[in-house]
């Protein structure tokens, strides 16, 4: 049996408060507390006053806005609408999380980085994030400006981004980003640093690439149940190739390379010694 027309205008309506639109974070937030998120916020993010009570439930509840597809504090409501609260316990109204988040500085950025980085390897050690890692696994690394409207915003700076073709010039922050994957595994973030609009791409990078590549060893190693630890001096799999921009051959990254004894690919910027030595 087949329709005799085609509709002109199709509306799917949602208004049954028993329903859950977002059923699909179940399975998430049930692999995120099987991997212990909850434990590793409370043991290493310490928030002042009483905005940080709890934090790891506020953690865990902005993890789950974010999945949803919020982007902002305001978004954060969708974890009350329908039939969510009966699936999941201890939803925070947006404007408390608001206050959260507000209380941070740069200090509570750092601890949440490192809560990341230590789900990351828990991870590792339930899923098979990076399949074919046992051939070649790629570090890369990039910077990217994203635009802000508060004048107050702490840390923003303007800086040029290509909007449309033309470089303009933004007001913004620069976050520079490590992610790590294999030819097979979509890229799972490693490490990020924020930085005023106006930071040099490289600006912060070989540290940044160190601490990437000492994450990404450690979650090599839960991945293939080994005991090595994250500051192995070795690969546990195969090769582990560090990947850049001109933006970022510099000799402090080529060193965080060299002495992390993995290989590096990063493109050469084309100047006069370079011509010369081509020549």
């Amino acid at each position: 049996m087949r329709l005799p027309h085609s509709a002109a205008r199709v509306r799917a309506s949602f208004d049954d408060p028993n329903l859950v639109s977002c059923a699909g974070l179940e399975p998430v937030m049930r692999l995120a507390e099987v991997c212990g998120l909850h434990g590793i916020v409370a043991a290493r993010l310490r928030v002042p006053t009483d905005k940080g009570a709890n934090a790891s439930g506020k953690v865990a509840a902005i993890v789950a806005g974010m999945l949803t597809g919020a982007d902002s504090i305001d978004d954060l409501d969708v974890l009350r609408h329908g039939g969510m609260p009966a699936v999941f316990s201890g939803i925070y109204a947006p404007s408390t999380l608001g206050s959260f988040l507000r209380a941070f500085s740069h200090g509570h950025v750092r601890q949440v980085q490192a809560v990341s980085r230590q789900f990351l390897i828990r991870l590792a050690g339930r899923a098979p994030l990076l399949p074919s890692a046992d051939a070649v696994t790629f570090v890369d690394i990039d910077s990217l400006l994203r635009r802000v409207y508060g004048k107050q915003k702490q840390g923003a700076g303007f800086g040029h981004a290509k909007v449309g073709g033309y470089q303009v010039l933004l007001r913004g922050l620069n976050p520079l980003v490590a992610t790590i994957s294999t030819p097979h595994a979509a890229p799972v973030i490693a490490a990020t640093q924020l930085r005023a609009g106006n930071a040099g791409s490289a600006r912060g990078a070989a540290s940044l690439l160190a601490e990437a590549i000492a994450t990404t060893k450690a979650v090599l190693a839960a991945q293939a149940g080994s005991a090595a630890t994250p500051a192995a001096t070795e690969p546990v799999a195969g090769e582990i190739v560090v990947r850049a921009d001109s933006a970022f051959y510099s000799r402090a990254v080529i060193g965080a390379c060299r002495r992390a004894r993995v290989r590096f690919s990063v493109t050469v910027r084309v100047d006069a010694k370079v011509r010369t030595a081509i020549a």
